[in-house]
């Protein structure tokens, strides 16, 4: 089964017993840049010099990718002066974790529960349903922080996006963060094969910086 970097990071941050996200602001983030960065990968859209544009507005074929496309098509349209990434981000973390959550229900790898906290706040839970998929994606990041083996363009594009939001604890919950970082970084900054791709990823890492430093800022007392 092909899934989205989004769908892999939001897979990542959910507990697999109780369904509860772990670290839910930064795997939004990560998320939202992860289906971007497919777009870019899916030459739909450039992301350079701190902005987005959509190169061709030509659907993909996969039902959660166009979605996002096509809100971005739709957004970049009536922001033509601004199209700034981190407004991007900032616009679609919320909207677009929950069409990637959706979409992980209707591929059967977790299922959705709903309750009520206190009674009154309804609550929604996703824990895992079928765990092969997030397995082979645990199975591969170990082999490229913990093995040192060459990682694939698109394993490095996730380990990229899970460093810049701080996403260590939930790619290795056994382990400390010194101890995975400093390889997360070393991906994260090599060789990129497709320039427009690399570009976006820097971009992306920049724009994750932003919005996270406002985010502990918004939330100090």
């Amino acid at each position: 089964m092909t899934v989205s970097l989004g769908e892999e990071i939001m897979l990542l941050s959910l507990d697999d017993e109780t369904g509860a996200a772990k670290g839910e602001s930064a795997a939004r983030w990560g998320v939202a840049a992860g289906m971007l960065l497919e777009l870019v990968m899916a030459g739909r859209v450039t992301v350079k010099g701190g902005r987005v544009e959509v190169f061709d507005p030509t659907p993909t074929g996969d039902t959660l990718l166009d979605g996002r496309l096509g809100r971005l098509t739709r957004w970049v349209h009536e922001t033509s002066s601004s199209r700034k990434v981190v407004a991007w981000l900032t616009r679609d973390h919320a909207k677009g974790s929950q069409d990637v959550v959706d979409s992980l229900v209707a591929r059967g790898l977790v299922t959705e529960e709903k309750h009520r906290a206190l009674g009154v706040f309804p609550v929604r839970r996703y824990p895992e349903a079928d765990g092969t998929v997030e397995r082979e994606l645990r199975a591969r990041l170990a082999a490229v922080v913990l093995g040192g083996a060459e990682p694939d363009a698109r394993t490095s594009a996730l380990v990229a996006l899970l460093h810049a939001t701080g996403m260590h604890r939930q790619t290795f919950p056994d382990l400390p963060k010194k101890q995975v970082a400093p390889r997360m970084a070393e991906i994260a900054e090599g060789h990129w094969v497709g320039v427009s791709v690399g570009e976006a990823i820097r971009n992306l890492q920049a724009a994750i910086s932003t919005v996270t430093v406002v985010t502990v800022l918004s939330a100090a007392p």
